[in-house]
């Protein structure tokens, strides 16, 4: 008599998982526990997980968040052209915060491509997907044509938007708080 055949099956993680994933991947880069640059290496994995275990491995080393959620006070990372700075904030939704340039710049380019001066690592960020622009004493979001779209407080831009700090931006799938520089 042979022995029965031992089959695995592989539980794909849901949405609802992966959204939780990303809140302690969030939350870890906010509390200063994982750098910009692993924040986004892990996002990547976790959007593009295949199995629970994915999920479990990206956030191995993270608490896994309290209950609480949406109104704590946390440090949120700001990203700019000049690299990642931390500071104390009460924010009402969990966002990285995203600097407006500083001094001299006029604009900065947002995309997947090298030489971005934001370059964001998520396959639902277009390569040339978005420019900020100094337009006198204003900056302005332009999308260049993004497949996904760039948003600002919820709404999908065409052409240019005036943008100020506590101004909320999605580039694709990734959203930011916009914070003075």
């Amino acid at each position: 008599m042979s022995s029965p055949e031992i089959r695995t099956h592989v539980v794909r993680p849901s949405e609802a998982e992966r959204d939780h994933a990303l809140d302690v991947l969030r939350e870890g880069a906010g509390s200063g526990r994982l750098s910009h640059d692993t924040f986004l290496g892990r996002m990547e994995l976790v959007l593009h997980a295949n199995s629970r275990s994915e999920l479990d491995s990206a956030l191995a080393d993270l608490p896994a968040g309290n209950p609480i959620g949406r109104f704590v006070l946390r440090t949120v990372g700001q990203v700019s052209a000049f690299g990642v700075r931390l500071r104390g904030a009460w924010r009402l939704e969990r966002l990285p915060g995203l600097s407006l340039p500083q001094g001299g710049e006029r604009q900065l380019t947002i995309g997947r491509v090298p030489g971005s001066g934001l370059r964001l690592h998520d396959i639902s960020v277009s390569r040339h997907h978005a420019e900020l622009r100094r337009e006198g004493d204003d900056w302005v979001l332009y999308d260049l044509g993004s497949t996904n779209g760039t948003h600002v407080n919820g709404l999908r831009i065409a052409g240019g938007v005036r943008v100020r700090p506590g101004d909320q931006v999605r580039f694709g799938n990734l959203e930011f708080r916009l914070a003075s520089g």
